[in-house]
Formats: structure tokens, sequence, C-alpha cells
């Protein structure tokens, strides 16, 4: 099954509201936005939708992550749609959200990944 990387673009209330965000993003200066940066086998737009309605799986799991489905807005493709010209595995998708997660925060974002 092929992977792709996707980015949404996070209310800026994260920053202010959710201590883990910020400790996570010491170096953020309140200019460019917060972002979540994400890989899924779905299409970036069902994966957006499954966080924000919180989509369970059939095992009963939660699918969403609750830092998008509380402050997620919009989806970010100039930052990611390069990324996806050739699919990825799964492990080769894992390596890119985290290389283009940490791109991001030297590039001045606030950044949340898992």
């Amino acid at each position: 099954m092929p992977y792709q990387v996707y980015v949404i673009e996070l209310s800026k209330k994260v920053f202010t509201e959710n201590k883990r965000f910020r400790e996570a993003n010491p170096q953020f200066n309140g200019v460019l936005e917060c972002l979540y940066v994400g890989m899924t086998s779905k299409t970036p737009a069902e994966r957006l939708k499954q966080h924000k309605l919180g989509t369970r799986s059939k095992k009963g799991f939660d699918l969403s992550a609750s830092i998008v489905k509380k402050y997620g807005n919009m989806l970010r493709p100039s930052l990611y749609n390069h990324l996806n010209i050739n699919k990825m595995s799964r492990s080769e998708a894992l390596k890119m959200e985290k290389e283009l997660a940490l791109e991001l925060r030297r590039k001045g974002y606030a950044v949340w990944f898992n």
C-alpha cells in the first residue's frame, strides 16, 4: 500500500494553550504558522477529515490526533506535494514525516509530529 506525507496548518492557539506543543517548539517566534506533519495511506484530504471527525477504526481505536481535531484548520499542499510525486512504503513515509517536520522547524515553523 503506498503512503504519502501531509501537512495541516493548526490554529496558533495551539502554541498558547498546549504546553507540550510549546515545549517541542522553543525556536518558534510567532511569525510563521503552527503545523502538524503526518503520513497516511489515504489522500491528505481524507486523512484531515478523519482527524476532524474523530474517526474510529473497526476495532474502536481513535484514528484522529487530538491536536488536529482541536486546532486543525487546513491542508498546506505547497509544503508537501513535491514529496509525494513517488509513492512511498510505510517505513519511507515515516522517515520522510520526521525529516519534513524537522526541516519545517528549522525554517521557523512550530511543528508537531508523532
